[in-house]
């Protein structure tokens, strides 16, 4: 970061507070992204400030120790924990940070900071500045320009390294056992939120913070409805269950997809709809490597699907008019791939200079196709109406092409149906 920051600059980072949920009582505390990957530090309330015009290179400001409040909320690290375990070379109670501001910004030519997290931040920092300007006729030059640090920080987390890759193949193991468990009650007699429990205990169970995302268990068809997190349905037997669900472990995302039938067998209905969906999966996968592209990935992708929707008799035509028609849409209507880190959406462009971006080593993306038959699909056959299925791994670009995180899930259909059925 600071590298990236170039001479001279000062870069303000805010960490997350903690969030309402009704009344008095708070959300559990998730950590910003961009701050966590910055500083490692988990408690609500800090700011990081980072300079590179000859102050300390990295100060926090933190919740200061109290004892009366600590005996509420729990342990903080106060301002001797943010130097001696988080490594900051000085440290001061959030609420000195205005205080501090002038001599912060009194030699910095280029300000980071993002605009809009904070009010009163925002208002002191221009009207410095403003101050600044002012005064030029004596030689003070106040920065010239205000730059969001998520321009560098973004870009930076976009690339995995080797330890963070390590923490999201802990995540995958974590999410490949919570499906296992998951997949094995998937029967009739059991409702949604049941699956979503088991996944949750699991991930809990195992070292994880918890599901990513809000988790998804769809059955029957529901599973049409591409972010249904109702989860309060009871299974049927004969019918698929989706679900999309991955782990949390140290910040990091998991994000994974399978669908399983319910009671451990695929009649011919649903066994053609999920077939069709795992050949368009694999045709993307094959398109992951250096110097392809998300939207290579997700044309190899599409036209495996539509290959598939012709042979179901979804659609009729050649591929060729239905992929520049786009006449597929009602029954894939979402793109293949989303970047993956931090963030189950995670940051980063997906274009440079107006063109999808080539894949490079250390990107991490999802490749997630699939086939969404509203049980109101009148133009559909009637006996594939209120069928959904999506199958979705999770991929890191290597020099040599990709590594499937989640290679270790099952998803073919013999290996699906032995999941549910053990």
């Amino acid at each position: 970061m600071l590298d990236a920051m170039g001479p001279d600059a000062v870069a303000i980072v805010q960490g997350a507070r903690l969030v309402t949920r009704s009344n008095d009582t708070e959300f559990r505390f998730r950590q910003d992204s961009d701050f966590w990957y910055l500083t490692g530090f988990d408690y609500p309330d800090a700011v990081a400030v980072l300079r590179t015009d000859g102050g300390p290179p990295y100060t926090l400001y933190v919740q200061a120790r109290d004892r009366d409040a600590e005996v509420w909320t729990g342990f903080r690290p106060g301002v001797e924990g943010a130097v001696a375990d988080y490594g900051a070379d000085r440290a001061f109670p959030t609420d000195e940070l205005e205080e501090h501001l002038p001599e912060l910004l009194s030699k910095a030519h280029q300000l980071y900071h993002q605009l809009g997290r904070s009010a009163s931040l925002d208002t002191r920092a221009t009207a410095i500045l403003d101050e600044m300007r002012r005064r030029s006729r004596l030689g003070v030059s106040p920065a010239s320009a205000i730059r969001d640090p998520r321009e560098i920080l973004h870009e930076l987390r976009l690339f995995k390294s080797e330890p963070e890759l390590e923490l999201m193949r802990r995540a995958a193991s974590i999410t490949r056992d919570a499906h296992l468990e998951a997949a094995r009650i998937a029967h009739e007699g059991h409702h949604e939120y049941e699956l979503e429990a088991v996944l949750d205990y699991t991930y809990r169970r195992q070292g994880g913070w918890g599901p990513a995302y809000g988790t998804i268990v769809a059955g029957g068809a529901n599973a049409t409805t591409l972010h249904y997190i109702t989860n309060d349905r009871p299974l049927r037997d004969g019918d698929l269950v989706l679900i999309d669900s991955g782990a949390e472990f140290q910040g990091y995302a998991s994000d994974v997809t399978r669908t399983y039938p319910v009671g451990g067998r695929f009649d011919p209905s649903r066994r053609a709809v999920y077939e069709a969906v795992l050949q368009a999966q694999l045709a993307g996968l094959a398109a992951c490597k250096t110097g392809n592209t998300l939207q290579d990935v997700h044309a190899a992708t599409t036209r495996k699907l539509v290959e598939g929707m012709v042979s179901l008799r979804l659609l009729s035509g050649t591929v060729d008019d239905i992929m520049s028609q786009e006449t597929y849409k009602p029954y894939y209507m979402h793109s293949t791939s989303h970047w993956l880190g931090l963030d189950v959406h995670d940051v980063g462009h997906y274009a440079s200079q107006g063109d999808p971006r080539p894949l490079e080593p250390g990107m991490v993306f999802t490749v997630e196709p699939g086939i969404y038959i509203a049980a109101n699909a009148s133009d559909a056959p009637e006996h594939l109406r209120g069928i959904g299925v999506r199958i979705e791994d999770d991929v890191v670009i290597t020099v040599d092409g990709h590594e499937n995180l989640n290679a270790s899930i099952p998803k073919q259909i013999d290996e699906i149906e032995s999941a549910v059925a053990g």
